[in-house]
């Protein structure tokens, strides 16, 4: 017998004699684990697409709904009663209690119920009260059009699916993982989820994107409608206070106060950003107060919160709901158009009900009223029997079949038998035909509604935005966002050092040459004498070549910095001049800025961060019928051009010296800034408002809604204010008139 058999000893019989049946441990295991992973995909992870929730928030909410008697219920209480219908402990009801509750809609809560914007939890369940929400009365429960299902251990009944009348799933979001697969649905705006339903029954376009509780900017471009594969970035809302301080007033969705000053910290003890000391003074609302240090960058700092802390986060959904059973990827468009075709349903499915009670209530006055009015209660006396006395109420009927709106049921005549004298005696004709009238009133309303059904669904989307939507505007601001290059925004902390002659660089080099202040992400550009060069990673110490002619961060895709260049090529070939630039280039590969003729060698370099082209005297070697041995040249006679063109001829004889004999002068021009208002910042891409041409000590000129201005430069890192009315180069000329 194979080892993953079982077997009941060397006997293939059982006691009873008949032979037993080999079960594999593999088809076990197979069995086992299927039923585990469905029971944990339906029962438990994955919210139901008909009401949108768990199955512990319906069983919460059910036992919520049955103590309910208008007064606050202990959450205690709360837990106990729905144990009654949920398999698991008291814990996982509580901490669903909870969650529910901090999302303020479906529970009106008392007590401490924790904190989402500082992540502190609740009181202890003994110590806070809750009941269901008048929204959750008027949207989520209706005993007539709940379907009824056996609780876990059969003593009680529970509702299969709450009759929610109110896209749940979307407002509230929902995150679960589940075995194989999760679902991670992200919470929308109350007021834009109504509106986008009656869009979808007018058939009009809509767009739907997250909304969150706790505020701060969301950038949905990526967003792909919940489905996988999509993303959003996040970004806490940072205001400039003053030059030495900024101030968090909203954090970004998954993130607390506590964590944001942690990853603030860590990135401080990292020497990404540099800040003095931090405040948090969140009470009700977020405050955190980041102090800097003196000489440091507001506008820089800003965006290294935003590269390298939780002041930015990404998200990616993954819209998974049970559907008919099942789990399914849908997008939260259909999600909301299945939500809406269900809150259309169980309208006319209400509608139908109270139809029918109306026709039984005008079925029973008329009913009564011919009953007492044509006195066929006087043909019951002489009857000595039940059977005879129904039989004699139908035959006393029989004559008003026309008058009776369907056929009289052994039912009806039980309600007429057992109508008391004293009500005969007193009945009223006239008050029975208004009763009738009055009926026949609703009835035709609601055969209206019914003729009209989206007519009337709509008007109830309207009416539950009017009565509910009240402070439910939109908290998430939404942006594009610019990307942050790490590299561009990390503190310099770190100081770079090099040794020319031997080749080696890095920040432990602190005997030898010092450079500059670096960030431990920057990339570094070494050139060399022999006209080769090669971009490296910052480290403790690397060797980057012997014979270092120019070393200096290296900042990608900068068209702005011109390398000026004289080399001989060869060994006793022509002298070579060119400017170039050096744009992208691969890290650890080696590039070669001459010919590439070996024996080549650099006679003059200068690195230059505007452009500038510089004035130089030339000396060459004396030689015999040579009359002229020295010239100038400038620099901005040549064109700029890529890193690998050859350059123009600078002479064919050997040169002795170069010395420069003028400054340097931008041949570049000014620079062309643009304003976007999409991301509220400046580039150079010709996107947005063209601001003017920039140079020099030029400057922005910006006014906000407080009346206030601020005069900043043209770097491309500035921020500006949420507020800000104006925004143009600065003229000291000009004259603004305010009113």
């Amino acid at each position: 017998m194979s080892s993953d058999e079982f077997s009941n000893g060397d006997n293939p019989e059982l006691e009873s004699g008949t032979l037993k049946e080999t079960v594999h441990l593999s088809q076990m295991y197979q069995s086992w684990f299927l039923d585990y992973a469905s029971y944990v995909i339906l029962e438990r992870a994955v919210p139901e697409i008909t009401d949108g929730l768990k199955p512990v928030q319906r069983r919460i909410l059910h036992a919520m709904k049955e103590l309910d008697d208008g007064r606050y219920n202990k959450v205690a209480n709360i837990i106990g009663h729905t144990m009654k219908y949920h398999p698991h402990g008291d814990a996982s009801i509580g901490d669903a209690l909870v969650q529910l509750g901090q999302k303020d809609l479906l529970i009106d809560c008392q007590g401490n119920w924790g904190n989402i914007l500082t992540g502190d939890s609740a009181a202890a369940p003994r110590y806070i009260e809750a009941r269901p929400s008048k929204f959750a009365h008027e949207v989520l429960f209706n005993a007539k059009t709940t379907s009824w299902q056996a609780s876990y251990d059969g003593r009680n009944k529970e509702p299969v699916a709450l009759p929610a009348k109110f896209p749940l799933l979307l407002a509230q979001g929902v995150e679960g993982i589940a075995v194989g697969l999760a679902s991670k649905i992200l919470p929308h705006n109350f007021n834009e989820l109504l509106e986008a339903s009656i869009k979808i029954l007018q058939n009009k376009e809509f767009d739907l994107y997250p909304d969150f509780l706790t505020g701060g900017m969301v950038d949905v471009s990526r967003y792909n409608d919940g489905l996988r594969g999509g993303k959003i970035r996040l970004r806490a809302k940072i205001i400039l206070e003053d030059k030495k301080t900024l101030v968090i007033r909203e954090i970004p969705y998954g993130t607390t106060t506590g964590s944001i000053i942690d990853s603030i910290l860590t990135a401080n003890d990292k020497g990404k950003i540099k800040i003095r000391k931090i405040d948090d003074n969140t009470a009700a609302d977020v405050e955190i107060l980041i102090h800097l240090a003196p000489g440091v960058s507001p506008d820089t700092t800003m965006d290294a919160l935003y590269a390298f802390t939780e002041c930015e986060v990404s998200i990616s959904p993954n819209a998974c709901v049970i559907e008919n059973g099942k789990p399914r990827f849908m997008g939260v468009s259909e999600i909301l158009k299945v939500n809406t075709q269900r809150t259309l349903d169980l309208l006319k499915l209400e509608l139908d009900i109270r139809k029918q009670e109306l026709l039984d209530q005008l079925h029973y006055i008329s009913l009564e009223k011919i009953f007492i009015e044509n006195e066929i209660y006087e043909g019951i006396k002489k009857c000595r029997t039940t059977e005879e006395i129904d039989s004699a109420i139908f035959r006393g009927l029989k004559p008003f079949a026309k008058l009776i709106i369907r056929a009289v049921s052994e039912e009806d005549v039980h309600r007429l038998r057992k109508i008391p004298i004293e009500r005969i005696s007193r009945y009223n004709s006239a008050r029975a035909d208004e009763a009738m009238a009055g009926v026949n009133e609703e009835m035709a309303v609601v055969n209206d509604h019914l003729a009209h059904l989206i007519d009337y669904a709509i008007e109830y989307f309207r009416q539950i935005r009017k009565k509910y939507g009240k402070n439910r505007d939109r908290r998430a601001e939404i942006r594009s966002f610019d990307n942050i290059e790490a590299a561009k925004v990390a503190a310099a902390n770190e100081k770079l050092y090099v040794n020319r002659e031997e080749g080696f660089a890095g920040t432990s080099l602190k005997k030898d040459e010092f450079v500059c202040d670096c960030s431990d992400i920057d990339d570094i550009i070494v050139f060399r004498d022999d006209g080769t060069f090669i971009v490296v990673k910052v480290t403790n110490k690397i060797f980057v070549g012997q014979n270092v002619i120019h070393i200096a961060v290296f900042n990608k895709n900068d068209s702005r910095t011109v390398y000026n260049l004289i080399y001989r090529d060869g060994k006793n070939g022509k002298i070579m001049v060119k400017r170039f630039s050096v744009l992208g280039v691969t890290r650890d590969k080696e590039y070669t800025v001459t010919k590439g003729t070996p024996g080549s060698k650099v006679l003059y370099f200068t690195a230059n961060p505007n452009g500038e082209a510089e004035g130089i005297r030339v000396e060459l070697k004396p030689k015999p019928r040579l009359k002229k041995t020295s010239f100038d040249f400038n620099f901005a006679e040549i064109a700029i051009k890529g890193r690998s063109s050859i350059g123009n001829t600078l002479t064919k004889f050997a040169v002795r010296r170069i010395e420069q004999r003028l400054e340097g002068i931008s041949t570049l021009g000014s620079l062309n800034i643009w304003y976007d208002e999409t991301v509220q910042r400046l580039n150079t891409d010709d996107r947005g408002i063209l601001l003017g041409a920039f140079s020099g000590a030029d400057r922005i000129i910006t006014l906000t809604q407080s009346g206030q201005y601020r005069l900043t430069s043209f770097d491309l890192s500035t921020h500006f204010d949420e507020d800000m009315i104006l925004i143009e180069k600065y003229d000291p000329e000009k004259i603004y008139t305010a009113v």
